[in-house]
């Protein structure tokens, strides 16, 4: 029988058939780890750095075994690429057809019934969201899948999606008119009859801890689970293994009763006064809760007046739409489908108002306009590894960034995991002499008023001298929007900031202009490829500890405390590190890209701790002098630049 390790080698049908498929001794390495485990049933820990090909290290062995494998990854983006590029070229270049399926969660998928019922009501609040509903009309007459990726002319965030799609609270299963024609259904059917399943980790776990009624099971039982980008499952597994309510899923509720109630030929003046009720009863509790965005402890403010009586008035108004729906229930499905939802969110705000328990934490995340309550559990080990349990399976866990140093102890110990196999495998890429960390000397601490003021002014020279383009990551918004504010008027290049336009419409502009300045956060640090001279410095603004106000972190620090742990060593510190290695991985993405890495924390040397940082991160040469940067820049490729007018010269490519 051929082995991962023949597919993979110089003289396999990749390297024959798959153009610029390179041989790497790491990516032969972990698929024999990969084939091992699937084999033995046994759990596989594999970080893979940047170049190392994980996604046919893995691939090749689940295709070659012969079992039902689950592949789940971070991202519907990864998720598509897995299915729809990856895989075919795969089975075309190994002569291997393969069973294979791809599923999403529902909110995924178009939902006839409720296409219908957004097409009948014909109320929409501008032209705008009308040209989207006939964009979907249109297509839904084309489209076998009914997966809304296909329609491009519709923006991911339209308001229209929420209409024309389910939920797990609103999806009426096999009562629904239109269950036959499920496209969710469909696909669920398809990942039942596949060898090979791609799914994201939401869908996991939904499958472990919702157990939806009206399909069965979500996923098909699996010889094998391969979770890339791993690294994200504690914090996906925290959420899923919670309780939430959101004001938008009340909100929901009536605007649904609604249509409901006049699709059944019910009249306007039928309608009874507590939809419109709980409506301004969820607006005026968010108000309760302050301007802009934040998390708050739920005990910190749970008895303020406003706030218990505003929680309260919701309470009743949820309560007289339960009671007017359970009189309406038996008039259609969809009325019925509304009810059983009102009784639920009764039950989960009385949970979440409540008192809560050692083992929980409860909190508000505050949005601009609306808000979510949370119950999350402090640990999911246990929890984690009992759905484990239930799925005697190989289990492979994989990304670039699981170690911390040499280890993976905070990993597993997260997800409750012992007895794995554990495989660490460095990047291919040349990163001593393609790149260079930079670690400016004279900046202030990270607490001091004036630190993002210095840091811009540490970080512009770079811009004066790197000839492509440079991304500058923040820890918070505020640095971020601080430093925007700062960069305007003395930025000569493309400044790019997020929040002023979508992620991908920035990434778009970064990578055509060749020589832009991107500031970002959150979402920018990581899942974000940006090949060739167009990124050619990363700058950092600090070591991304999580803010210790965060309601969930410091209950899970006072929990540890209480057991005798060390919060900042067993958990701030590691996270941070995880962090950094996401950020770190933005520099290098090809085996010619070429670049500097400037982390502006000065706690890298300042503190016993920036020794675990700077042992975590690949071995590049390290500087402190900006005469060594200056000349790593001076020698690279030559890219775009900048001139002083700011303006491209059409012969030079200058902006």
């Amino acid at each position: 029988m051929v082995s991962p390790q023949q597919i993979l080698g110089p003289e396999g049908p990749l390297a024959r058939h798959i153009r610029g498929f390179s041989v790497r001794p790491q990516q032969q390495a972990m698929a024999t780890a990969v084939a091992a485990a699937i084999d033995d049933a046994t759990t596989l820990i594999a970080e893979a750095g940047t170049g190392t090909g994980k996604t046919f290290a893995y691939l090749v062995p689940a295709l070659l075994a012969g079992r039902r494998v689950i592949v789940s990854t971070g991202t519907r983006t990864l998720q598509d690429q897995l299915y729809h590029r990856d895989l075919p070229a795969l089975a075309a270049a190994m002569g291997m057809p393969a069973r294979t399926a791809l599923l999403k969660g529902r909110a995924n998928y178009l939902c006839l019934y409720r296409l219908d019922l957004a097409l009948m009501q014909g109320r929409l609040r501008s032209r705008a969201l009308v040209a989207d509903l006939e964009a979907v009309r249109g297509w839904s007459g084309r489209t076998r899948s009914g997966d809304i990726a296909e329609v491009t002319d519709v923006a991911e965030d339209s308001p229209i999606w929420p209409l024309v799609t389910s939920t797990v609270d609103n999806c009426l299963g096999q009562e629904c008119p239109a269950y036959g024609d499920c496209h969710v259904l469909r696909a669920r059917r398809r990942a039942q009859e596949a060898d090979l399943v791609v799914i994201n980790h939401h869908l996991l776990f939904a499958d472990m801890a919702l157990k939806e009624d009206g399909f069965g099971d979500l996923l098909p039982s699996a010889d094998a689970y391969v979770l890339d980008e791993a690294h994200q499952l504690p914090d996906i597994a925290t959420a899923f293994f919670g309780v939430t309510l959101t004001g938008r899923q009340l909100q929901e509720l009536a605007r649904d009763a609604r249509n409901e109630h006049l699709q059944g030929a019910g009249g306007l003046a039928d309608l009874p006064a507590c939809l419109e009720g709980l409506d301004k009863a969820v607006q005026d509790f968010r108000l309760t809760l302050g301007a802009g965005q934040q998390r708050l402890a739920w005990q910190r403010i749970k008895d303020k007046p406003e706030v218990a009586a505003a929680l309260s008035v919701v309470g009743e108004r949820l309560g007289e739409v339960g009671g007017w729906l359970e009189q309406a229930a038996s008039r259609s499905r969809g009325l019925d489908n509304c009810w059983r939802r009102a009784a639920a969110f009764v039950e989960r705000l009385e949970l979440l108002g409540g008192d809560g328990d050692e083992q929980h934490v409860q909190w508000l995340d505050v949005h601009r306009r609306g808000f979510a309550l949370h119950l999350t559990p402090l640990e999911i080990a246990a929890g984690f590894q009992a759905r484990m349990g239930e799925r005697r399976a190989a289990w492979i866990f994989t990304s670039a960034t699981l170690a911390v140093g040499e280890g993976f102890g905070h990993f597993a110990k997260r997800l409750g995991i012992e007895d794995a196999v554990t495989l660490r495998l460095d990047s291919p890429f040349d990163f001593a002499s393609h790149a260079l960390l930079y670690v400016p000397s004279a900046l202030p601490d990270p607490m001091d008023p004036g630190y993002t003021a210095a840091l811009v002014e540490a970080a512009l020279p770079i811009t004066d001298v790197c000839r492509g383009g440079v991304f500058m990551l923040f820890t918070s918004h505020r640095a971020l929007r601080e430093a925007a504010e700062l960069l305007r008027p003395r930025m000569a290049r493309p400044l790019l900031v997020q929040g002023d336009a979508p992620r991908a419409e920035l990434l778009d502009r970064f990578r055509a202009a060749g020589d832009a300045v991107l500031l970002g956060t959150g979402s920018f640090w990581e899942g974000v490829d940006v090949r060739g001279p167009a990124l050619s410095c990363v700058v950092i603004d600090k070591l991304p500890f999580a803010s210790p106000a965060d309601p969930v972190l410091q209950a899970r620090i006072d929990s540890m405390r209480r057991t005798g742990g060390n919060p900042f060593m067993d958990h701030q510190l590691p996270a941070a590190v995880v962090s950094l290695k996401q950020g770190v991985g933005r520099l290098i993405r090809d085996v010619e890209d070429r670049g500097v890495m400037m982390l502006c924390d000065p706690r890298l040397y300042d503190k016993a701790y920036g020794r675990l940082f700077l042992a975590s991160l690949p071995p590049m040469e390290r500087t402190r002098e900006w005469a060594r940067v200056r000349a790593f820049l001076q020698a690279g490729p030559e890219c775009p630049a900048v001139d002083h007018e700011g303006n491209r010269n059409a012969e030079s490519g200058r902006l």
